[in-house]
């Protein structure tokens, strides 16, 4: 058989990811076998391959590829996410560099554009996947905006305001400026950030008085309609039933008494703005207080900011500071550390706005999902467990969700207006029941579907993908289907931490709601990639990899070892090309056994050899001891460890040992016994490795013999665990050890390793004597004598209390040998004196620090052991 002396990752990967895709190997069908069903976290539309997605991906095309080794029927059904704010802001953007603006377009127009980029741009990231060996039953590709998903998402809105538990509200949301949307509460990132404190004077109508109040936004002035103060606050009741005049504006507010003031907090007076602050709100509700909107959706100050209409919010707080400065009004300004808002998306400063929303009821949504989890008989397992604190605390702290977004990217909310009044409307899955309704609730026998006017606003698009394992089989509108009933709930979950509640928890929610079942069985929460000094990696830091180059640079199988070597679940990967560089090397580790097997000849004539007979055995229990472990961080999603320990077995037992062991002579061949089994030890090696190097097993598997496609090593069979022989484990242990000390002695000794020694043993361990042809291969001895005193003239060396002799005589120059322990020996005393003269100082002792004195002692110690060892060779040459 032609086989190249060196791998070709990049031919390799082509061949074999074709091979595996024109077999419909991916593909799933439901059939008799047990079903192992992943849904991939839905990519948004407009991404492209990261780091994390390379971890998440790889994390899941093992377990894919292990659950079809297992014989079951393996599906992972992959998708993208319409990602609304993210995809829209790039077809904004594109249109303006084309000249057009968006409020030009009418939604349909706007949407033609949007399509076009997706139909351009979306599959990227999908096409990204193969190349990292991702099988994913593409055939079952999903899109959030395909018409049979947007169908069931509009299916379950209907269906949920229906049960009362979708409503519309006028409420205080968080408001993206950039994006000019609302967003869920959940995607409004809080960070500290440093500004200014600014102390403002107001007047107090028809007296020579002023109060005094702290705000970090001053711009907002133009905003406020009250003063609120404590009423047990003695320091300000002169100022009960007054009025205060808004500087600027000179527009005249009342002052009210409200127990909400913190009378320690700030100046003890309160500015209150109904429309920009969530707390000013409820007290303006409480007091029948104006509520006064000074923002346009930009964030840009309208009309009410009188002179200033127009600047942003931050032009805004600088220019209305300068003015306050002028009239007299600012009386000082401090800097301030404060906790902002930000968008999740486009990192925009959030602003409160008072605003017509559709919200979601979450109270009684969410406790069968706290109870699946959380629950006695918990259904959902989260690995790693530590999770379950973070999700208890936002289950169970939950708000209402805002599910509305004021963008046309997205499915258009199913609610037809019929009149002017802010409830005149009804919801219904398409414009013709719609319109039935809408006849119904009218009486309007004549009313037709242009009188209707559907909500402008689309569904955030979190509420697209919370219904993924179920709508990906079209669980929605086909509940009772083939497929829903086969493949849910599905199997595993893998995802990161930082979408726990925003797709993980309402999936399951959802799962509980429309199916009455969990969606999946096990969420595994990956870590995120960071850069060798800790830090996320990220565009605007420049730490972050091109992917594809590293599959380019180190091989799909290499980035993949070197992506799950450092990463356990649910810790930060800390991520260094030089894993993928060591995965790379283990792949050509591999390569070179497989090459050095194809050059052996092989003999029907000769006898299996006692020391190849004796190695295949005890290699057997190491890799029945190893599939035990391998099975067991499986169990626990420790999927590093199970490599690491795949890694260790044939880096270090196959190719290290076995080989070894097992290998003919020079230009002889290898009996067929021996090499039958080591080519079969070698493909359950590559089976046991083929979920995370799948191109390099399945290249080496299909050189190693001629197979049909249906023995292509993605769907062998994965090995069974047998019951293991500890003793020739902990047998071979000990020869290893007593190889190793040969080895040292021929190194140190200078004996090349062509030179065949006499070797003699005191067996003191009473080893039983299994290795002896092992031993004597390996350390190229003449012959294993045992004998019960020391041998004369020969070096030494123990391993535990058994003794072992070479004799020198023709083997080493005595005498040059006599002059280098002297000399060491030499140097070891005087060493040794320097040390206890400093333990021998009392001084020393007491005054140098614990852990240097216990350094001393093992100095000592270990000085003492070398002259030992240096005194008994010097004897035996003598």
């Amino acid at each position: 058989m032609n086989i190249p002396s060196k791998y070709d990752a990049k031919s390799v990967e082509n061949k074999w990811y074709s091979y595996w895709t024109a077999n419909n190997y991916f593909h799933s069908t439901p059939d008799e076998r047990e079903p192992y069903t992943i849904v991939i976290p839905p990519p948004n539309v407009t991404g492209v391959l990261h780091m994390g997605h390379m971890l998440n991906n790889t994390i899941q095309d093992v377990l894919i590829r292990r659950a079809r080794l297992l014989g079951k029927n393996a599906c992972w059904v992959p998708g993208t996410d319409h990602a609304s704010i993210a995809t829209e802001a790039k077809v904004v953007a594109k249109l303006k560099e084309q000249g057009i603006d968006k409020n030009d377009l009418t939604r349909e127009e706007f949407l033609e554009h949007a399509w076009e980029w997706t139909e351009e741009y979306g599959g990227v990231i999908l096409e990204q996947l193969k190349k990292l060996g991702c099988s994913c039953d593409w055939d079952r590709t999903k899109f959030t905006m395909d018409d049979d998903m947007s169908e069931a998402v509009i299916k379950v809105f209907v269906d949920l305001h229906e049960k009362g538990l979708i409503y519309r509200g006028y409420r205080m949301v968080n408001w993206d400026p950039e994006a000019k949307t609302t967003l869920s509460d959940e995607e409004v990132i809080h960070e500290e950030r440093q500004g200014n404190l600014y102390y403002i004077n107001y007047k107090i109508e028809g007296s020579d008085d002023t109060l005094t109040i702290a705000t970090t936004r001053p711009e907002t002035i133009f905003g406020d309609t009250a003063i609120c103060i404590n009423p047990e606050d003695e320091r300000f009741t002169y100022l009960r039933g007054k009025k205060a005049i808004v500087p600027i504006c000179n527009r005249v507010i009342p002052i009210i008494e409200d127990e909400y003031v913190d009378v320690e907090f700030g100046t003890g007076c309160l500015k209150v703005t109904p429309a920009h602050d969530e707390n000013d709100k409820n007290l303006g509700d409480k007091h029948n207080l104006e509520v006064i909107d000074i923002f346009n959706e930009d964030a840009s100050l309208n009309s009410f900011g009188l002179q200033f209409e127009g600047q942003d919010r931050f032009v805004a707080r600088k220019t209305v500071a300068k003015e306050l400065e002028a009239i007299g009004a600012l009386i000082k300004t401090e800097t301030h550390l404060n906790k902002v808002g930000t968008s999740e998306r486009t990192k925009a400063v959030i602003e409160p706005r008072l605003s017509d929303q559709w919200f979601l009821k979450m109270e009684d949504l969410v406790k069968p999902a706290i109870e699946a989890v959380l629950g006695e008989d918990a259904e959902i397992k989260l690995f790693p467990k530590k999770f379950e604190n973070t999700y208890r605390h936002w289950m169970e702290n939950i708000r209402d969700w805002n599910i509305s977004r004021q963008l046309l990217w997205g499915q258009q909310i199913p609610a037809y207006f019929y009149g002017d009044g802010k409830e005149d409307f009804v919801v219904a899955e398409t414009m013709e029941l719609a319109l039935e309704k809408a006849k119904k609730v009218t009486g309007k026998a004549d009313l037709k579907a242009e009188d209707l006017k559907q909500d402008t606003d689309a569904l955030d698009t979190w509420f697209s993908s919370w219904l993924w394992p179920m709508s990906v089989f079209d669980g929605i509108r086909n509940p009772e289907n083939e497929e829903i009933k086969y493949y849910y709930p599905t199997n595993d979950l893998v995802t990161g931490p930082d979408i726990l509640f925003f797709w993980v928890a309402r999936m399951i929610i959802a799962g509980y709601e429309y199916k009455d079942q969990k969606p999946f069985n096990n969420v595994y929460l990956t870590g995120l990639v960071r850069d060798k000094q800790r830090r996320k990696m990220s565009k605007s830091l420049g730490n972050s990899p091109d992917a594809l180059k590293l599959i380019e640079d180190y091989s799909a199988d290499g980035v993949r070892v070197g992506l799950l070597l450092s990463s356990a679940a649910g810790n930060d990967l800390m991520f260094d090309e030089a894993l993928c560089q060591q995965g790379k090397g283990f792949g050509n580790k591999i390569w070179n056994a497989f090459n050095l097997t194809n050059l052996w000849s092989v003999s029907d004539a000769i006898e299996q050899p006692e020391s190849s007979k004796i190695a295949l055995d005890w290699y057997q229990a190491k890799f029945s001891t190893a599939l035990v472990e391998i099975e067991d961080h499986f169990s626990k999603y420790r999927l590093s460890d199970a490599l690491m320990a795949i890694y260790k077995l044939i880096y270090d037992d196959f190719c290290g040992w076995l080989l070894e062991i097992v290998k003919p002579a020079y230009q002889q061949p290898i009996d067929a016994a021996t090499y039958n089994k080591v080519m079969a030890i070698f493909e359950d090696n590559l089976k046991i490795l083929h979920p995370f190097m799948p191109f390099l097993t399945e290249d080496i598997w299909q050189y190693i013999a001629e197979r049909t496609p249906e023995e292509a090593l993605i769907v062998a069979k994965w090995p069974e665990v047998k019951p293991v022989n500890e003793e020739i484990i902990s047998q071979f242990e000990f020869a290893s050890e007593v190889i190793s000390g040969i080895r040292t002695v021929r190194k140190e000794k200078n004996i090349a390793f062509k030179d065949a020694i006499g070797f003699s043993v005191i067996n003191n361990e009473n080893v039983n004597t299994a290795f002896d042809a092992v031993i004597a291969k390996l350390g190229n001895l003449e012959a294993i004598e045992y004998v019960s005193e020391p041998v004369e003239g020969a070096l030494t060396f123990r391993v535990k209390s058994n003794e072992y002799f070479i004799p020198m005589e023709g083997a080493i120059d005595v005498e040059a040998e006599i002059k280098k322990l002297t000399e060491e020996l030499t140097y070891t005393e005087g060493f040794l004196k320097s040390v206890q003269k400093k333990l021998s100082n009392e001084r020393f002792v007491a005054g140098a620090p614990e852990q240097v004195v216990a350094s001393e002692k093992k100095k000592e110690a270990d000085a003492l052991a070398k002259i030992e060892t240096l005194k008994s060779s010097l004897a035996s040459l003598k």
